[in-house]
């Protein structure tokens, strides 16, 4: 299961929401996205609007990225064929920054905010209140009540994150970029001899592989509610990526080569982080993420961007 998500800042996103404020504009995109590319003449049919009129909007849907056109040859020269964009739109106000010191600042983000998604069973969600969807049933990460999720699991996969580039904004140069985040295994059960290769990468680059000791389930998590049952995942290893100018390191410990220099941060407005068990992972052992309200350290993901003062 792949998918596409955007996740629209009002503040930056208005022509996104301009595209967003019409009855017929929203009608159009979810025709596209239930019956798949049509042209404008066979939009218009569906939809019992004139040509002109769905001619008119499908402009304006272009223009902010909510669909993609091509051109092909049709009986009587060329037709326009539409394309819907992204499967989900979610509308956020993103987080006042606060700076750690005058030269870091900080951003958390919850685990059920991902921007897109390819997970294989078992595989499951839930936030601090209960299961989220259906379990071992991947269609449930697109179930909105995701963005409660406080704990995620899949089997093959990866999730990923869009983060803004805070460092860009403000045209600081970056010199380091950590992440922090809480994982395990994950197996049926718990095992705490199951090792499983997490793999994270930044705007595409694979920046290290972490090797999981196991899925751990002796004790319940300080933060895990007691709904959750025992023999369930309790609580993972709090875990620090870190990329400077020499290379990448776990909790200090170089893993990778990968720099700086390889990120190219500075041409970039986001930074997309990739949280995967890759396929040829050669310990594939699962991936738990622990999130707000489960395991043994109540925070979300973080991504911390330290810039030269």
């Amino acid at each position: 299961m792949s998918r596409n998500f955007l996740v629209v800042d009002p503040e930056e996103g208005i022509e996104v929401l301009k595209g967003l404020a019409s009855t017929i504009r929203v009608k159009i995109l979810k025709l596209l996205h239930v019956e798949g590319p049509m042209n404008g003449n066979e939009i218009a049919e569906r939809l019992e609007l004139p040509q002109s009129t769905v001619s008119t909007n499908i402009q304006i849907l272009e223009g902010a990225g909510l669909i993609r056109t091509e051109t092909q040859k049709a009986r009587k020269g060329n037709q326009k064929i539409c394309h819907s964009t992204f499967d989900e739109v979610l509308v956020m106000f993103k987080e006042d920054i606060t700076p750690l010191h005058a030269n870091t600042v900080e951003v958390a983000m919850p685990l059920g905010l991902y921007t897109s998604c390819q997970v294989s069973a078992p595989c499951g969600l839930c936030s601090s209140e209960g299961i989220i969807g259906l379990l071992d049933v991947p269609d449930t990460f697109l179930d909105p009540e995701r963005m409660k999720a406080g704990l995620i699991w899949f089997t093959r996969g990866y999730v990923e994150y869009q983060f803004p580039n805070n460092a860009k904004l403000s045209q600081n140069k970056i010199d380091s970029i950590e992440v922090s985040l809480e994982l395990s295994s994950e197996v049926p059960g718990t095992s705490a001899d199951w090792p499983s290769d997490i793999t994270l990468s930044v705007n595409g680059t694979e920046i290290g592989t972490w090797t999981s000791p196991g899925d751990f389930g002796d004790k319940r998590g300080v933060y895990t509610p007691s709904w959750w049952k025992l023999k369930g995942s309790q609580y993972g290893k709090l875990k620090g990526w870190r990329v400077t100018e020499n290379g990448t390191y776990v909790d200090g410990l170089k893993i990778s080569p990968v720099s700086l220099k390889d990120l190219d941060l500075e041409n970039h407005h986001s930074i997309r982080l990739r949280i995967a068990v890759k396929e040829d992972a050669k310990h594939p052992g699962g991936l738990n993420i622990f999130g707000r309200g489960f395991g043994n350290y109540d925070q979300d993901i973080v991504l911390r961007l330290t810039t030269a003062r």
